[in-house]
């Protein structure tokens, strides 16, 4: 990077087909549909939002207790309860102000259903683009599968890329052998981009009852826990495939975010952070564009996939 500061920063990426003002979104199933926290700041600041997954019906979730904290993260088990794909369209979207990019996450439990919401979000003036959840790690039929065997993700991939000509990413689950793999099919399929990492599989325990902390039993770890885990697959995900990769987790601060773009992301979503601090995702579009003012970086999209590793 430069030594002498620049004056103005170029922060716009493209993920995918998804024009962004700068690479920070919000990460699915942290920030609502995005109005809750249109309060705190002007939603049109940061890259985009990605709302809570949609499935075809509204879907309830679990029963509580569904959320535990842990060190240096939390546990969730929420079960993707959402108002489904029309009351989206019909009363989440017009609730946001113009000029906010939204990302809209897609949820089923058969390949067929997930077309069909794609079908029903394509065309949609106010969705930018779709994010596809293969890798949600708490519901007991659907997600965990889709994301976890390459030749069903290959076959879910294909389907909604037959289903909409709209932008779209695919959400990885880390709980795989080779992330690799899965990217390259995703890619294979015809993905424009990948997000990853959705959250770990995960239990805690209550000792004194001896049960588990969660109704479900299991749920997802995210938070800062996770971040090195992250980093790791973006970076191997990014020397296997050409589309861009859109990072995630335990993303705390700027800091944080560069460190995927470095490892070659393109953009990245903030997550449990916005539980901590509503302005979490807008203070770190600021921290990188000032990172980037200060080294000398007139473009951060010069800043990915920069990262030097040593010879072997």
């Amino acid at each position: 990077m430069g030594e002498r500061s620049v004056s103005a920063v170029d922060t716009r990426v493209d993920l995918g087909g998804i024009a962004l003002r700068n690479p920070v979104l919000t990460a699915s199933g942290t920030f609502g549909y995005g109005a809750e926290f249109a309060p705190f700041f002007d939603l049109a600041r940061i890259g985009g939002i990605v709302a809570k997954s949609i499935t075809l019906e509204p879907r309830q979730g679990n029963q509580p207790p569904r959320i535990a904290e842990t060190p240096a993260g939390m546990l969730n088990a929420i079960g993707l309860e959402n108002v489904g794909v029309d009351a989206f369209i019909a009363e989440k979207l017009p609730a946001l102000a113009e000029g906010v990019v939204v990302v809209a996450s897609v949820f089923e439990t058969e390949i067929d259903r997930y077309a069909e919401v794609c079908k029903r979000l394509s065309g949609v003036p106010r969705v930018a683009g779709l994010e596809i959840n293969a890798s949600c790690p708490h519901v007991k039929s659907g997600g965990i599968e889709f994301g976890q065997r390459a030749e069903v993700l290959a076959q879910l991939v294909r389907a909604a890329r037959r289903a909409t000509a709209a932008p779209l990413l695919v959400k990885l689950s880390p709980n795989v052998t080779d992330i690799r793999e899965m990217a390259r099919v995703c890619e294979g399929e015809g993905a424009d981009g990948l997000s990853l990492i959705n959250t770990l599989q995960a239990l805690d325990v209550d000792i004194e009852t001896r049960r588990p902390v969660l109704s479900n039993v299991l749920g997802g770890l995210s938070g800062p826990a996770i971040r090195p885990v992250a980093l790791r697959m973006v970076w191997q995900a990014s020397q296997a495939v050409r589309i861009p990769i859109c990072g995630i987790g335990g993303i705390m601060n700027a800091e944080d975010a560069i460190k995927f773009l470095i490892c070659g992301a393109t953009a990245v979503q903030i997550g449990t952070a916005n539980y901590l601090n509503p302005l979490a995702a807008l203070e770190v579009a600021e921290g990188i564009e000032a990172h980037a003012r200060r080294h000398g970086v007139a473009r951060v999209a010069d800043l990915i996939g920069t990262l030097e590793v040593p010879a072997r």
